[in-house]
């Protein structure tokens, strides 16, 4: 996996300030272009072929350099390769009759089906107690959507579609023991690889003003930043 230098250039307090503004717009440029890029890719919408074991080795490298205070590797993943699904689809049969005991054989198959999608598929596990106790679940929780959001960009960066999906699933207690959970860790989502068969449009996205805003010294919090 190719690894963008830091910094940028180590010969670049020689190089005069154009030639560095250029080469930290070039990566800003890429990063942006990343990003913005990366669109949620429904299950059903994915197809063969997934990333080869290269392409998967890079994808899961990424989530490694996620946030993670203290350094507890408080998040893991589990492969559920095709020769495995069966087991999945038949907790997703399980864990919605056991939810709503009136489910009619054709809504069953349809929790069932939703194992067979996509050519990845990995369970995201966080553990609440792993390491320094102080550190608590919600900060786990965000390195675990860190170390997501990496393998998101990086599948994406391969030409791969991908998603997260969740469910009431996640909770039941069939799905606990087919990964074999430990007590102290939670389910968090379903992250889906893929090559995109096909695609919805580009939604907008929210501008930063929608979403920040400044405590200022005089008024408190206002709008904006």
């Amino acid at each position: 996996m190719s690894v963008i230098p830091w910094p940028l250039n180590p010969t670049s307090r020689a190089q005069p300030a154009a030639a560095q503004a250029r080469a930290s717009d070039d990566v800003a440029g890429l990063a942006a272009a990343l990003i913005q890029s990366r669109q949620t890719i429904l299950p059903k919408r994915l197809g063969a072929p997934g990333p080869g074991a290269a392409e998967l080795a890079q994808i899961l490298s990424a989530a490694a350099h996620a946030p993670d205070h203290g350094q507890l590797v408080p998040w893991r993943f589990v492969l559920v390769p095709e020769a495995s699904r069966t087991p999945l689809a038949d907790v997703f049969a399980q864990a919605l009759l056991e939810r709503d005991p009136a489910a009619t054989p054709e809504q069953a198959e349809q929790a069932r089906e939703k194992a067979y999608r996509s050519p990845v598929l990995l369970l995201a596990v966080v553990d609440a107690e792993r390491g320094d106790a102080d550190i608590d679940l919600a900060e786990r929780t965000v390195s675990a959507g860190c170390a997501v959001q990496n393998m998101l960009l990086m599948a994406t960066a391969l030409g791969y579609g991908s998603a997260l999906t969740s469910g009431k699933a996640l909770k039941a207690d069939s799905l606990r023991a087919l990964f074999q959970l430990a007590p102290s860790e939670l389910a968090l989502c379903f992250v889906s690889i893929g090559t995109v068969l096909s695609r919805k449009a580009v939604r907008a996205r929210p501008m930063p003003s929608a979403y920040v805003s400044t405590l200022d010294a005089d008024r408190g919090v206002v709008p904006g930043f």
